[in-house]
């Protein structure tokens, strides 16, 4: 009968330590959620806090990931939007260029020119919200996020995790030990309790330690992440204001002279070509002086 409960004992063992292995194997990842009271309910709020931080923080890495993919498709864009720009404005120019010899009466190609040289200021200030967005929001997110800090502070959480899986599964072989020595007190028996309850010791003393430095750097990455990612969004959404103010200076001056070109073209007097000399001396006096202020010869 003894024998019996030996190996049944023994068979019990093999599988809790079956169960812990296979714990340990799904669970190194991440942080273990849980809400059994391993040790004592100081214990318990420990794990409370860091499991709280542990998703804290990895929330505040993802917001921060959401960020970066929209800096760089905001910069994908903007690319493309240069390229569109540049070639435009290049074309707005030829249009000029081609109509030079009388741009002053061609109002379309005096407009194209002026369109044309203004877009590359445009073009100009793209570039530097661009530039804004590398500097001041991808780098420094992109840096944090592959920092030691932030994978510092989640493996100190995950060996608490780990930690508190061993005390868990320590308690469950004290009970077991408790209950074997209350069928058969034998001094072998007891020295196993000891032995296991010295452990626990020891893993509640490691735990309290281990906890209290997670729980301090889980918390130090938390703030730096926050006041990061506020500082970042604020560096953008003042960057894209100053650009579209800027662009919006720039489209105002040049709907401005466009603009005057197009009165000053529709306020200008006709002019008649000349067919012989009478009418090249009547094309010459429309030049000078208003028709209102003069009346041909003859008349």
């Amino acid at each position: 009968m003894d024998a019996l409960r030996r190996q049944a004992s023994k068979l019990r063992e093999q599988v809790a330590k079956q169960q812990q292995a296979v714990i340990k194997q799904f669970s190194g990842s991440g942080y273990e959620s849980s809400d059994v009271v391993v040790i004592d309910e100081i214990e318990m709020q420990r794990h409370q806090q860091l499991d709280k931080l542990y998703r804290s923080t990895r929330s505040g890495r993802d917001f921060q990931k959401d960020v970066i993919k929209a800096a760089e498709a905001f910069t994908a864009i903007g690319y493309k939007h240069i390229e569109t720009g540049t070639k435009f404005s290049e074309e707005c120019c030829q249009c000029g260029t081609e109509n030079s010899e009388n741009i002053n009466e061609n109002i379309l190609a005096k407009a194209a020119a002026i369109y044309g040289d203004g877009r590359k200021h445009v073009d100009k200030e793209h570039e530097d919200l661009i530039k804004l967005l590398s500097q001041q929001v991808l780098d420094p997110l992109r840096a944090m996020i592959t920092g030691a800090s932030l994978e510092d502070a989640r493996h100190l959480a995950q060996r608490y995790s780990r930690m508190r899986q061993e005390a868990e599964a320590q308690a469950a072989e004290i009970s077991r030990r408790q209950a074997r020595i209350r069928e058969a007190p034998l001094p072998e028996n007891v020295a196993k309790l000891h032995a296991a309850e010295a452990r626990m010791q020891e893993l509640k003393a490691n735990m309290a330690v281990l906890g209290k430095e997670a729980a301090a750097a889980l918390a130090a990455v938390e703030a730096q992440q926050q006041r990061l990612t506020l500082q970042r969004l604020v560096a953008m959404v003042e960057g894209e204001k100053n650009y579209h103010l800027r662009v919006a200076a720039i489209l105002n001056e040049i709907e401005a002279e466009m603009v005057s070109e197009k009165q000053r073209k529709e306020s200008a007097p006709p002019v008649i070509a000349p067919e012989n000399g009478s009418d090249k001396t009547m094309y010459y006096l429309a030049e000078v002086f208003p028709l209102t202020y003069w009346t041909p010869l003859g008349a």
